[in-house]
């Protein structure tokens, strides 16, 4: 319990260091991959929310979910990659091949679907290679290239707003 506190301590002074602004680099290509960063300690309803993005024109092996957990049971299955605190080192870094492997992937579109500021789910987001990321308003504004102000609950309310604005911004 105390050296989890430290961690998440220790995790958010290597998120502060290595934080950077969100750039507008290639903001113009189109959205074909879309990798989804849950936090299943609030949301469990994953694949209605891949049923959604799905519903709006996303092929759904185009679609990467990686999720976090606050506790992590070793017997249970779970459907998509998840990782926990435990999974972060005490530098920030993260041990676990499934969470590199999400982190390097260059999406066209990143989805932020959590709105509860987690240390280790802020810095997967920083250091997330995705050329547009959305998330919700309550999340440092420093992260996101696109923020919908929405409840976690109302998936289909954040989906709809999403993919208007991705309409706008000519990205679909």
């Amino acid at each position: 319990m105390f050296l989890n506190y430290i961690k998440r301590i220790l995790v958010k002074k290597a998120l502060k260091n290595s934080i950077r602004n969100v750039k507008a680099d290639d903001l113009r290509s189109p959205v074909k991959t879309v990798g989804l960063l849950v936090d299943e300690s609030c949301f469990l309803n994953v694949n209605y929310l891949i049923k959604e993005i799905v519903a709006n024109g996303i092929t759904e092996s185009n679609i990467k979910v990686i999720a976090h957990r606050d506790i992590l049971k070793k017997n249970e299955v779970y459907l998509h990659p998840t990782f926990g605190l435990n999974d972060v080192n005490f530098r920030g870094n993260v041990e676990l091949q499934s969470v590199k492997e999400f982190v390097s992937e260059e999406f066209d579109l990143l989805i932020n679907y959590y709105d509860v500021e987690k240390p280790v789910l802020l810095l997967l987001t920083n250091n997330s290679k995705a050329i547009f990321k959305v998330g919700f308003s309550s999340i440092d504004k420093r992260l996101n290239h696109l923020m919908i102000t929405s409840n976690v609950e109302n998936y289909k309310v954040f989906i709809h707003e999403l993919f208007r604005y991705l309409k706008i911004l000519n990205k679909i």
